[in-house]
């Protein structure tokens, strides 16, 4: 099992927080860490009925015996940190690297008074961009100097190598996806960093070669937020004949829903290179899928996971079929 990566393949929402708790769960990792953006990146995990949206700390929460890391690459919001911990009682379970960027109100405000940002982009306003923007100009303050932080500041990329070279486990948690990393997504409309699998490896500290397997989730109607090219987008008329309507974790904004990209994925999975796949939101082309097997699933949905394979030359490894943690169809283990 040793170390494995959880990224996005498309524009975020792929249910990253939702494989990551699964994995966390079946595979009983010792150590789950965030990676990639600060508290403008949330995950929802439903676990037992219960919805729980994740700002900061790692999906794997929900497995009671996982260690809960934030790696030096990611950016932590000391009051949204400080009150999940606070509301999940996790005092004793997480650790912050004390080299992550803090974003402070000051971030806020330049982001909400930045025009390019706030309306020609549309960011969440949550202060990333200027908050690694401070980073690079070597003036943003550090985790490991905010003394509310403190009962959690260690050194994450020595205590994950350390549970490595123990035999442990650790599954990596990125954030967003392929198609907002700043080098290879849908420039300008993107984010400020790189959200490929090897960005967050490095975010938390561990070398390429250490990395076992890396995950790509996928969805299969892909959604995004905001403006920015979007190829195979559906009419908000036809997502709503269909039952597509979302809205995203953080801003609240409603999600523009589109048809599966085989191109684009093709581009995911070229950058990425995963060791399999896991794609969401199946109940999309098979609303009775939940609770079956893959040979139970509908012609139409059995014959999307054959095209995915046969396709992107990866294996299909999670199927999502509805929104609790519980509900994939683990296909790691088929001959």
């Amino acid at each position: 099992m040793g170390c494995t990566v959880v990224v996005g393949g498309q524009w975020g929402d792929e249910a990253k927080g939702k494989f990551a708790s699964y994995l966390a769960i079946a595979d009983d990792y010792d150590v789950v860490t965030r990676a990639g953006d600060g508290p403008g990146a949330g995950h929802t995990v439903v676990w037992r009925g219960k919805e729980c949206k994740m700002r900061q700390i790692p999906s794997g929460f929900i497995h009671d015996r996982s260690r809960l890391m934030m790696g030096a690459g990611t950016l932590i919001g000391v009051e949204t940190i400080l009150g999940e911990i606070e509301t999940y009682d996790l005092h004793d379970r997480v650790i912050i690297d004390f080299r992550a960027s803090i974003v402070g109100p000051e971030h806020i405000q330049d982001e909400h008074k930045n025009n390019h940002l706030t309306n020609k982009i549309q960011t969440t306003g949550s202060g990333h961009g200027p908050c690694m923007a401070a980073r690079a100009m070597r003036t943003g303050p550090l985790a490991g100097e905010i003394e509310a932080l403190q009962p959690y500041i260690a050194d994450v990329a020595k205590e994950v190598n350390e549970t490595l070279d123990h035999g442990g486990s650790v599954l990596i948690e990125g954030t967003g996806g392929y198609l907002l990393s700043v080098l290879y997504g849908t420039y300008p409309y993107v984010v400020g960093k790189d959200l490929t699998a090897s960005t967050c490896a490095a975010d938390v500290g561990v070398g390429p070669r250490r990395v076992d397997d890396v995950v790509l989730a996928l969805k299969a109607f892909p959604t995004r937020v905001g403006p920015g090219n979007f190829p195979s987008e559906l009419s908000e008329e036809e997502a709503e004949r269909r039952g597509f309507v979302e809205f995203a974790t953080v801003t609240q904004r409603r999600r523009r829903v589109g048809a599966f990209d085989f191109e684009l994925a093709h581009e995911a999975v070229r950058v990425n290179h995963p060791s399999y796949l896991a794609i969401s939101f199946l109940d999309r082309i098979d609303p009775e899928c939940r609770s079956k097997k893959l040979q139970e699933f509908n012609s139409t949905a059995r014959a999307f996971i054959d095209r995915l394979e046969s396709e992107l030359n990866v294996p299909v490894g999670l199927i999502g079929t509805g929104p609790d943690t519980d509900d994939v169809v683990d296909l790691r283990g088929r001959p």
